[in-house]
């Protein structure tokens, strides 16, 4: 059994694992291997897998399987996909990982409506594979096609397209979870809004499994744009290329993308992708809209962009030139491995008020200077988000802890500007600590909430709250 910190009684653990096996048969495994793969792997906190994994395929087979963890005081570890970056499922105090990949169906697509009913489960790849030939499309873009709708949820999860379509706090109308004692609740109708009673589906989007399992969404879609077209901007400094941020933001242009990558980061997407571009930092923008509407803001931007310092201005309307150029970025992580293999890569995001975003990305990139590290930046930055991938040679001595000191800086400069420790990744294990310099006396009310829904402590413990 894995070793735990909360001195549960192994026994527990073996009694509810004997009668999941009696229930699910071959869907229960207490393989070493699969445990490993349900625990950490994305990320640089140490692997901490289960007891068993449990593969549910319905709402009511999680129930049961919460219902029989409660009788035991065993835990419980939601999975989706584990493409998740702090920590969120690993299992610090053993007990069962319950794998929602085979709950992953869709329900309905209600056109007129501009919504779809899906279960957790599915994947974004496929939930745009069900949308194709409907004219919509779900627009919450966390970087990675293999991500669960579900698990999206439960980090609150946003993207490249957040600047104009927001996160998924606000594209998710409703939830169906189950609770910690197994009863099974949905959160809202489908009416578009309501004044009726607490905004529960607000309290699960985000909770990290905390609080509940969630096993379907009712998710806001959006029509495809009449015109799509993506852009290229490098500039002379970074200052200059946030400094065309804030302006486009404040101007209000109808900016669907604006993604900031420093000149490491386009270093390492030329050689993983084969890419020519200047090594220098650089915006990749897309603009939604009708023909002369998108082209519009292609023209402002372009002003406002020479205004700044851009070294040049390249757009692309065909789809496979947007889609070489979109796919460049969103394996920016892979390229940073690839660039430097046999390093280990530490990744975090904060965000700030895009007032404060260029001074406080061009503070992180000095600190980066005068540390030593490689850590290239690349970001979501019409919102203020940004990310940071720290590369640690673990033979070296003193660089893991440089990166540490690295990245307490970094979430004490945002959080002096007002900013969040954490933008899109979450919470999980890996940020715990930053919570009560952020959210002060709310933290003992989110431990309030915790407690009436949890009493038993036993959903996805060691997460978010302590």
């Amino acid at each position: 059994m894995t070793e735990r910190r909360d001195g549960m009684d192994p026994a527990s653990v073996a009694t509810v694992i004997e009668i999941l096996r009696q229930r699910f048969g071959d869907r229960l495994s207490t393989g070493a291997a699969l445990r490993s793969q349900h625990a950490n792997t994305l990320t640089w906190i140490a692997n901490q897998p289960p007891d068993a994994v449990v593969f549910v395929n319905s709402a009511e087979e999680v129930a049961e399987t919460m219902r029989i963890c409660a009788t035991h005081r065993v835990p419980l570890v939601p999975f989706g996909a584990g493409t998740s970056l702090e920590g969120q499922v690993n299992a610090p105090n053993g007990g069962i990982s319950v794998d929602l990949s085979q709950l992953n169906r869709l329900i309905a697509i209600n056109e007129q409506d501009l919504d779809c009913v899906i279960e957790a489960g599915m994947t974004r790849r496929d939930l745009a594979q069900h949308l194709k030939g409907t004219g919509l499309f779900f627009p919450v873009d966390p970087g990675t096609e293999e991500a669960t709708l579900g698990g999206m949820a439960s980090t609150r999860a946003s993207g490249t397209t957040t600047v104009r379509y927001g996160t998924m706090r606000e594209n998710v109308l409703s939830v169906r979870a189950v609770l910690p004692d197994g009863r099974i609740v949905r959160t809202a109708r489908r009416a578009r809004k309501s004044s009726s009673g607490y905004d529960l589906t607000r309290l699960l989007v985000g909770a990290e499994g905390t609080l509940g399992i969630i096993t379907e969404l009712t998710l806001r879609l959006y029509g495809v744009p009449e015109a799509i077209l993506a852009a290229v901007c490098p500039f002379k400094t970074i200052s200059g290329a946030c400094a065309a941020t804030i302006q486009a933001i404040q101007l209000g242009l109808g900016v669907a993308r604006i993604e900031f990558l420093d000149a490491l980061q386009i270093r390492a997407c030329n050689v993983h992708s084969k890419l020519g571009l200047a090594e220098t930092p650089t915006l990749f923008l897309e603009f939604h809209g009708t023909e002369a509407g998108a082209r519009e803001q292609v023209e402002v931007f372009g002003e406002i962009a020479r205004s700044e310092g851009a070294l040049g201005f390249e757009w692309a309307e065909r789809p496979e030139d947007r889609s070489r150029l979109w796919k460049a970025r969103h394996d920016a992580l892979w390229a940073v491995k690839s660039t430097w293999p046999g390093r280990e890569a530490v990744v975090t995001d904060v965000c700030v008020p895009i007032s404060r975003l260029a001074e406080c990305v061009e503070a992180t990139h000095e600190d980066i200077r005068q540390s030593g590290l490689i850590a290239p930046i690349v970001g979501h930055v019409g919102d203020g988000n940004f990310h940071v991938v720290a590369l640690c040679d673990r033979a070296q001595s003193g660089e893991m802890q440089a990166i540490e000191g690295f990245l307490e800086r970094l979430v004490e400069r945002a959080l002096a500007v007002d900013g969040t420790c954490s933008g899109e990744h979450g919470v999980g294990q890996g940020k715990m600590k930053y919570l009560a310099r952020e959210h002060g006396a709310g933290l003992d009310v989110m431990r309030a909430i915790k407690a009436a829904l949890d009493p038993q402590g036993i959903m996805n413990p060691g997460k978010m709250i302590a």
